[in-house]
């Protein structure tokens, strides 16, 4: 079946669920008093959701493969910024481990690896029909 909304993509949804985590962590008052990095932070979460959309409604899916591209580096920055945050001590393993999905025992790991699976997955999946 084909896929005419971009809000039925797994990839956007997952997108969805992350923008909704980053806001509420960023929300912790000791965060949420680093203006800068929690304002990147919602950057790249939002542009992850927004670049999944943008892609989708090209209509190409050369173009739409692309988009998920930027997408992942979004993701990926996000993962990164995360990572300042733990270590600027904002935000607490547990915090982190509550709100993302935990990677190994040392660092936790966001859900934005699961932005870049899920994306990676369409990519593929497109890439193969990309002259359609």
């Amino acid at each position: 079946m084909k896929t005419t909304r971009f809000e039925d993509l797994e990839c956007w949804q997952e997108a969805r669920r992350v923008v909704d985590r980053v806001y509420r962590i960023c929300s912790v008052e000791a965060f949420n008093r680093d203006y800068s990095l929690t304002d990147q932070i919602r950057r790249a979460s939002v542009s992850a959701m927004a670049n999944i959309a943008e892609g989708f409604s090209r209509r190409g899916n050369k173009e739409f493969i692309q988009f998920l591209f930027i997408a992942k580096s979004s993701a990926a920055e996000l993962q990164s910024h995360l990572y300042v945050a733990l270590d600027r001590e904002y935000i607490t393993n547990s915090l982190l481990k509550k709100s993302f999905t935990a990677g190994c025992s040392k660092m936790p790991r966001c859900k934005a690896p699961e932005i870049l699976r899920v994306a990676s997955r369409r990519i593929r999946s497109d890439f193969c029909h990309a002259d359609e």
